[in-house]
């Protein structure tokens, strides 16, 4: 970045690196990487999900500090953080602001105002598989979508998910596009969003 050791590091820095180069400058705790991206960069991603929720939180820096904590603790069981464990089959930043809003919205409740850009209750869309999961999907990008729904090993789960959750078909549709009497359907069903979930898992997103 420059000749000089000493140089401060600018925005300008931070977005010349690659997200691989940001994931490991944090895991190496580089408070200044950390500080310009985590603190600075992502700060407006952080506050939309702060405005939403009721936290416990005082402001928006005690949120990202408590968020900063929940991807670099390490699990007793895998020995990894969540950080270290996300696969970049998406983008870092919307890699986080997936797991933001799961985070938020497994301890804390939702503000009862609905932000503008935010689906009513009921529609029949991405958001509606959240319930059987336990993620928020319709903040993925329809490109990270894309490649999550790809790790899937069997090619009628994927597509039972995007007919269902990315299309919005009914349950009936769907399962007529797949060949399926409705009992074999629901069966599906319950084994697409179960290796759906374990792909999740993989990625760190739940």
């Amino acid at each position: 970045m420059s000749d000089s050791p000493h140089r401060k590091l600018t925005m300008a820095d931070i977005r010349q690196l690659s997200d691989k180069a940001i994931v490991e400058a944090i895991i190496a705790r580089d408070a200044e990487i950390t500080k310009l991206f985590f603190y600075e960069k992502c700060y407006p991603l952080f506050k939309s999900v702060f405005e939403k929720y009721e936290t416990d939180c005082k402001d928006c820096i005690e949120f990202i500090n408590e968020i900063y904590v929940h991807i670099m603790v390490r699990s007793s069981k895998t020995g990894l953080s969540k950080l270290e464990g996300f696969g970049f089959n998406c983008t870092l930043t919307n890699w986080l602001k997936i797991v933001t809003e799961n985070f938020c919205h497994q301890i804390f409740k939702k503000k009862k105002r609905m932000p503008i850009d935010e689906k009513p209750d009921g529609s029949d869309s991405l958001d509606q598989i959240t319930d059987s999961i336990g993620i928020d999907l319709h903040f993925l990008d329809l490109s990270d979508l894309d490649k999550l729904l790809g790790m899937m090993s069997n090619e009628r789960y994927r597509l039972l998910i995007r007919f269902r959750y990315v299309e919005g078909r009914t349950n009936e549709e769907t399962a007529g596009l797949l060949g399926m009497n409705m009992d074999n359907y629901y069966n599906k069903h319950r084994l697409a969003k179960k290796q759906f979930r374990q792909i999740l898992k993989k990625e760190k997103l739940i």
